[in-house]
């Protein structure tokens, strides 16, 4: 893996930790996820003209992914509604690096080396570091059992779009059509919550398009980086925004214990560091 491709996830993974702390710090979520959503959308329909559509192999992927999308917003805003970032955040992620090199293995038949393997290995075990630091007396059950339903759901879409990007024959073109196929996603919760977006302050309703600029500009990263480098690698460097996401939730939100994140870091920046070797 190039260090620019490296380079280019870290940057999509310090991207991701700030939108979903964008969604964690809103009065209503679900709508603040429409507009990220909304986000995604409209950019991507100004910009489809001009870059035209992938090859109709990838349709499928393009709808497969968006379906799963929808669950994946569905257990994000009920993982935020009743658990703290720091602990939903890298319950969500962690697990979802495994899954994904298990999966590219099943399903593109990607095999990793060794020392890439462990690289993963030891990126999961940091952020299960985080998960069980901020696990307490207090912790909602619903939100860790949400934050494993989002983790399933990323490591779905994550080896759906891998493999559907990489059959497009226009990356961006498939970027695009993808985020263009969120505007259902906005317009049903829109649809059935509209008094409540009427009645969000517009400093959330801006800073939920915000979000949606800087999570799609994330993800394009993410799937750019599909097509140049392995979907597990990619994912387990992607994670490491559970460190950055920590961070934001300790001094941002106020979430602790502070305790042990140091430790979780390292052990990430080591997993970070094997994966830059194998390229």
């Amino acid at each position: 893996m190039t260090l620019q491709a490296v380079l280019i996830v870290l940057t999509a993974a310090v991207l991701h930790a700030l939108w979903n702390a964008v969604v964690k710090g809103a009065p209503d979520k679900a709508v603040v996820l429409g507009l990220v959503a909304l986000g995604h959308a409209v950019p991507a329909l100004i910009a489809l003209p001009f870059i035209g559509l992938p090859v109709w192999a990838a349709v499928p992927f393009i709808i497969g992914s968006t379906l799963i999308h929808w669950g994946y917003y569905w257990f994000l805003n009920t993982a935020y509604k009743h658990g703290d970032l720091s602990v939903v955040y890298p319950i969500s992620r962690g697990m979802t690096p495994i899954l994904v090199t298990v999966g590219a293995i099943l399903f593109a038949g990607e095999f990793l080396p060794p020392i890439a393997w462990v690289g993963i290995v030891c990126i999961s075990a940091g952020i299960g570091c985080l998960s069980m630091v901020g696990l307490g007396r207090n912790t909602s059950w619903v939100a860790v059992a949400a934050a494993f339903g989002t983790g399933l759901m990323i490591a779905s879409y994550s080896i759906v779009d891998g493999i559907g990007i990489r059959l497009s024959g226009n990356i961006l073109g498939y970027i695009a059509a993808l985020f263009v196929a969120e505007i259902f996603v906005a317009g049903f919760i829109f649809a059935t919550r509209w008094q409540r977006f009427v009645a969000l302050p517009r400093r959330y309703v801006w800073a939920g398009l915000t979000g949606g600029v800087i999570s799609g500009l994330a993800y394009g990263l993410v799937l750019y980086a599909k097509t140049v480098a392995p979907l597990g690698v990619v994912s387990a460097l992607r994670e490491s925004s559970v460190i950055f996401a920590s961070l934001i939730g300790v001094m941002w939100f106020g979430e602790g214990p502070k305790s042990n994140r140091l430790l979780a870091a390292t052990i990430v920046a080591i997993g970070i560091g094997l994966l830059a070797m194998t390229g």
